[in-house]
């Protein structure tokens, strides 16, 4: 597959803020430890299922120090119709201990200490700085890797490498391309059936070839 070019990337990086201006996350949050939980939450689970799902593990366990004392069994109860719930709820639980044993109860804001919490890598953390500091950082999760690969932004075979190329490629705004690449892959570009009719890209896509009737 070939490469998009610089003049291309350009005007890829130019549509994709001009189409998803402001746009934020679809998770319903009201906070830091909320937005925290959500992104935890929503790895291989849709936003729609975490949404149904937040409020009333929230009304039970609204902050740090009542996740962090919570029984683990009543956690998964709460959690158990997303996916990889176990896992999920025994982080969760982790990450709250560790956030009042080792922060005083306060979530740390940088990228480092972020991953340094149970379930938190590298895309998760950079999602919530993404959303509440507006971090000028690139989380590669499903759809923004899909998207990338088609638009020829990457050839990079895992996500930490096609992480490395969008931020090379894009430099700037990198808050906003996340978000608008996220919407574009989850309702436009979609894994079998991309909506390439409605596409603003279509022009500039490299594998559209391959879905042409």
């Amino acid at each position: 597959m070939k490469l998009a070019t610089k003049k291309e990337t350009e005007e890829i990086k130019n549509r994709f803020l001009k189409n998803y201006s402001q746009k934020k996350s679809e998770l319903n949050y009201n906070n830091l430890y909320e937005l925290i939980i959500s992104v935890m939450l929503s790895a291989q689970c849709t936003d729609k299922r975490v949404n149904i799902l937040t409020p009333s593990l929230f009304e039970k366990y609204p902050d740090i120090l009542s996740l962090a004392d919570a029984n683990l069994d009543e956690i998964k109860e709460f959690i158990k119709s997303c996916s990889y719930f176990n896992n999920k709820a025994s982080n969760m639980l982790k990450m709250a201990q560790k956030v009042r044993d080792e922060f005083d109860c306060e979530i740390p804001l940088t990228q480092k200490e972020l991953m340094s919490l149970n379930g938190v890598g590298q895309k998760t953390a950079n999602v919530v700085l993404i959303e509440y500091k507006n971090a000028n950082l690139m989380a590669v999760d499903t759809h923004v890797y899909r998207t990338a690969h088609r638009l020829g932004l990457s050839d990079a075979i895992n996500v930490n490498n096609t992480e490395k190329d969008l931020v090379k490629k894009f430099k700037t705004d990198l808050n906003e391309l996340h978000q608008a690449m996220v919407l574009f892959g989850r309702y436009i570009c979609k894994a079998k059936k991309p909506n390439c009719d409605e596409c603003f890209l279509v022009d500039l896509c490299k594998t559209k070839a391959q879905f042409k009737a």
